[in-house]
C-alpha cells in the first residue's frame, strides 16, 4: 500500500480537510522563507486539532539542531524531514537528541543523486525535484532503486496514479498539487487520495 503525505498545511481547514481524508502523514513546513510556514506555536495549535491517526511531520531547512528536537520532544511532530544540506554529522548530532525517525530528503538530478540517497543514515528518504518546484523529474532513474522512498515533485491527481502503478513508492507527497491559487483545496486533497487509494484497491 502507498502511503500519503498531505505537506503544507497551514490553517485549521487544511487540519478538518485531512482529518475526513486520512492521509497517512501531513507535513508542517518550518522554513522561514516558504510561503507555506508555520511557526511552532501554530503548529502546535494545529496539531491538537490533527487526529491521532494521522502522524505529523515537519519540514526544516538547515535548521538548527535544538529546535528541531525540541518540536519532537514536545509532540508537535513525530517525524522531521531534512530538506536542506543536512550532513551525516548533522544527522548524528540529531540523533543524540531524539529517537524519532529522521526523513533525508534529495533533489534528484541524476543517477547519482540516486546512489547518494540509498546511501543516506537517515530512517527514510525523500525524492524529490526540488525545494517546492512542483515539477516532475525523471521517474526512469528509479528503476533500480533498492530503498523505499518518498515520491515528491509535481505530483497531483492526474498523474499520481501512473506514479504509483509504476513506481510502487512507499509513499507520495504532495503539496501545491492539492492547491488552489496557492492554498489547500478540501476537493483536489479528496481526489488526489482517491488516486492513491485506486491503485491499492481501497
Amino acid at each position: 500500500m502507498t502511503r500519503i503525505k498531505m505537506c503544507g498545511l497551514s490553517g485549521c481547514g487544511d487540519i478538518e480537510a485531512a482529518n475526513s481524508i486520512m492521509p497517512e502523514y501531513i507535513g508542517f513546513v518550518f522554513a522561514q522563507k516558504s510561503k507555506r510556514y508555520v511557526s511552532p506555536g501554530m503548529a502546535s495549535r494545529l496539531r491538537k486539532k490533527l487526529s491521532p491517526d494521522i502522524t505529523a511531520i515537519g519540514v526544516f531547512v538547515n535548521e538548527n539542531v535544538e529546535t528541531v528536537a525540541g518540536l519532537l520532544k514536545d509532540d508537535i511532530i513525530d517525524i522531521a524531514q531534512l530538506h536542506g544540506n543536512e550532513s551525516d554529522e548533522y544527522i548524528r548530532r540529531l540523533r543524540e537528541l531524539t529517537d524519532k525517525p529522521l526523513i533525508q530528503a534529495f533533489k534528484i538530478e541524476n543517477y547519482q543523486t540516486i546512489l547518494r540517497a540509498e546511501q543516506s543514515i537517515a530512517d527514510m528518504i525523500l525524492l524529490d525535484s526540488g525545494t517546492g518546484s512542483g515539477k516532475t523529474f525523471d521517474w526512469g532513474l528509479l528503476d533500480n532503486i533498492k530503498r523505499p522512498y518518498f515520491l515528491a515533485g509535481g505530483l497531483d491527481q492526474k498523474n499520481v496514479f501512473s506514479a504509483v502503478k509504476r513506481l510502487h513508492p512507499f509513499a507520495v507527497d504532495v503539496s501545491s498539487g492539492i492547491e488552489t491559487d496557492g492554498i489547500k483545496d478540501k476537493i483536489k486533497m479528496a481526489a488526489f487520495a482517491a488516486e492513491v487509494r485506486k491503485e491499492d484497491g481501497i
